[in-house]
C-alpha cells in the first residue's frame, strides 16, 4: 500500500471533499480521485460514496481511518528510524502568521545553529488548520494559539508567551489616552474572523466603544503599516518586536472584566507537538529555543 495514498484517503475523509482535500495537498482533483480509486483496488473494496457535493467513507472506509493514522504514523517513525544520520532529515513546523513576523526567527535561528543539518519545512496557517494537520501527522509541532478545547493525550502544549492587546497609533500619539484614541480616531480593523480580531471586537464591546471603521483587514503588519501612514489606529494583539517602528508606538489597553469578575485572558502563544514522534529529540531543542526567545523578547 502507498502510505501517500492513504494520507490522502484520510485527508479527504477529513474535509469530506476531495476537490478541498486536492486544494491543500497542491494536487489535482482529478489525481486524488485516480489514487482513491487505486486505493479501493488494492484493498478490494469500496472506500468512498458521494453524497450530494461531499463524500464519505463507506463503513470499509471508516475501519480504514481508525487504522489509517497509525499506520501513517509509524511509517513516518520508520523513516526517521532508518535515517543513518541521527540529526539529519526533516523537521515539519506549522505557525499562525504573527509568530512569523515575531519571535519565529530568532528561534529557527537558534535551532539552526544546534541542528545544521536539519530541514525545515515551514507551513503558516491558523491555528485550527494546524491542529488538524498535526492530529494527522502532517505536522510535528504547531507554534499556534491555545486551543479552547481539552487535548488527547497523544497531543502536547506548552505555554510560551501571552499576547495582551494594544493600541496601535503614530509615534506623536504616544501620550495620549488609548481609550480615547479608539473613540476619536478611524480603526484599522483586524479581522474578526481570527482569535485575535475577536479578542479585541470583544474588548471595544466591554468598554462600550463603537470606533469609525476605515479598513478590515487580517494581517497585523499590514495593519502597522497603515497606522504609519496615518490611516488611523489599530487594536491589535502584542507580537513583540515584529510591532516597531520608527514612526510607531505600541500603548497598552486597561484591562476589562468578563462576567464572573475575573479579567478577560489575554491571547496566549505556545507550542504545540505529537507525544509519539521519532522527530520528538529536535521538538524538544525546539521548545528551548521558543521559551529562551520568548524570555528576551518585549
Amino acid at each position: 500500500m502507498d502510505i501517500r495514498y492513504l494520507n490522502h484517503f484520510l485527508k479527504v475523509v477529513a474535509t469530506g471533499s476531495m476537490s478541498e482535500a486536492a486544494r491543500q495537498l497542491g494536487l489535482s482533483p482529478a489525481a486524488v480521485a485516480q489514487q482513491m480509486r487505486a486505493l479501493e483496488r488494492e484493498l478490494d473494496v469500496s472506500l468512498l460514496v458521494r453524497q450530494g457535493r461531499s463524500v464519505q467513507p463507506t463503513a470499509a472506509g471508516q475501519r480504514l481511518v481508525e487504522r489509517g493514522h497509525t499506520l501513517v504514523q509509524d511509517a513516518d517513525a520508520l523513516r526517521d528510524w532508518v535515517v543513518t544520520d541521527e540529526d539529519e532529515g526533516e523537521l515539519r513546523l506549522g505557525t499562525v502568521n504573527t509568530a512569523l513576523h515575531g519571535f519565529l526567527p530568532d528561534v529557527l535561528q537558534a535551532f539552526t545553529t544546534l541542528h545544521p543539518r536539519v530541514r525545515i519545512a515551514l507551513r503558516i496557517g491558523i491555528t485550527p488548520t494546524l491542529y488538524s494537520a498535526l492530529v494527522q501527522s502532517e505536522l510535528d509541532a504547531a507554534l499556534c494559539l491555545k486551543l479552547s478545547f481539552d487535548l488527547p493525550k497523544t497531543v502536547s502544549w506548552t505555554p510560551l508567551r501571552q499576547e495582551p492587546l494594544v493600541v496601535l497609533a503614530r509615534a506623536c500619539d504616544a501620550q495620549r489616552d488609548p481609550l480615547e484614541l479608539l473613540r476619536n480616531e478611524p480603526l484599522v480593523r483586524y479581522d474578526r474572523q481570527l482569535a485575535g480580531g475577536s479578542l479585541a471586537q470583544h474588548y471595544l464591546q466591554a468598554q462600550g466603544i463603537r470606533p469609525h471603521e476605515r479598513i478590515e483587514l487580517n494581517s497585523i503588519m499590514a495593519i502597522a503599516l497603515l497606522v504609519e501612514r496615518g490611516l488611523g489606529v489599530g487594536l491589535v494583539p502584542d507580537i513583540g518586536q515584529g510591532l516597531a517602528g520608527e514612526h510607531l508606538c505600541k500603548l497598552a489597553v486597561p484591562p476589562v472584566s468578563c462576567p464572573d469578575g475575573e479579567l478577560a485572558p489575554p491571547r496566549e502563544l505556545g507550542l504545540l507537538w505529537r507525544n509519539q514522534s521519532q522527530r520528538g529529540r529536535w521538538v524538544s531543542t525546539l521548545l528551548r529555543c521558543a521559551q529562551d526567545a520568548a524570555l528576551t523578547q518585549p
